[in-house]
């Protein structure tokens, strides 16, 4: 069975510049691009259901430098965006949400602090709260991927489920950035542990990576590097998604 799923590029923003990062690590930019707002427009063009924007600079620690940039992105596309990096505090979440970024991802801060999500959820519902549970070696790592925690996503994403989220990123850090595929076994335990929409991220480098997503009960994908370095076609990969949903959604005429 075929699952219609969102295939979400992904806008990574440091020193105002759209970039593509390896593993996330500082320095190992592939890509650069001027003007981020631009680069947003231009997927919005090509059909984009919804965009995902991270402030790499927030997440590294400053989060004024593209504070106008996100601004200009929130009142400026119209499809939804969920937006992660830098959230450190509740109020951090709620300044992106009040100037209107749609979905708050939250990561290291919802893993330290837990009922800031129950918080968030309460005032601004729960559609608008995503957890972000990055796993390498089957447990959930924070702080930039730098500190391991104890528990896998699985364990997380049950909690973070009765305390309000609305949906789960999941980036399966083993093989994000590398463009070299993915397992899909940890997304599958994941899917099976919750009943909340689950977002994929991690190795996504062609589209039979996404049509193999498709057949999972994943409610999306976010892909970066494959989309840049033209080894996904945006616009083939929409059109053989929706294609193949079509096919075999249809009844067969008895």
């Amino acid at each position: 069975m075929t699952n219609k799923i969102f295939i979400i590029p992904a806008v990574d923003i440091k020193d105002k510049k759209c970039v593509q990062l390896v593993q996330g690590i500082p320095g190992s930019e592939q890509v650069i691009i001027e003007n981020p707002l631009e680069v947003a427009k231009d997927w919005e063009r090509k059909g984009a259901s919804i965009l995902h924007i991270i402030d790499l600079d927030g997440a590294f620690g400053d989060k004024e430098k593209n504070r106008e940039i996100i601004k200009k992105i929130a009142h400026e596309i119209k499809v939804p965006v969920q937006m992660g990096g830098g959230i450190r505090t509740k109020e951090d979440a709620v300044k992106l949400l009040e100037i209107g970024i749609d979905k708050v991802i939250l990561g290291t801060v919802a893993i330290e602090n837990p009922e800031i999500v129950e918080e968030l959820s309460q005032e601004f519902g729960s559609e608008r709260i995503i957890v972000a549970l990055d796993s390498k070696d089957s447990k959930v790592v924070v702080k930039g991927w730098s500190e391991k925690t104890t528990k896998s996503a699985p364990e997380f994403a049950k909690m973070f489920e009765k305390k309000g989220a609305g949906s789960i990123l999941f980036t399966n850090v083993d093989f994000e950035g590398l463009l070299k595929g993915f397992d899909t076994t940890p997304l599958l335990e994941l899917l099976n542990t919750v009943d909340i929409p689950i977002i994929y991220s991690g190795g996504v480098t062609s589209i039979d990576d996404i049509k193999k997503l498709s057949e999972t009960d994943v409610y999306g994908v976010v892909v970066g590097s494959a989309l840049y370095k033209g080894k996904i076609d945006f616009k083939k990969a929409l059109e053989t998604i929706v294609s193949e949903h079509h096919n075999l959604s249809k009844s067969p005429i008895l």
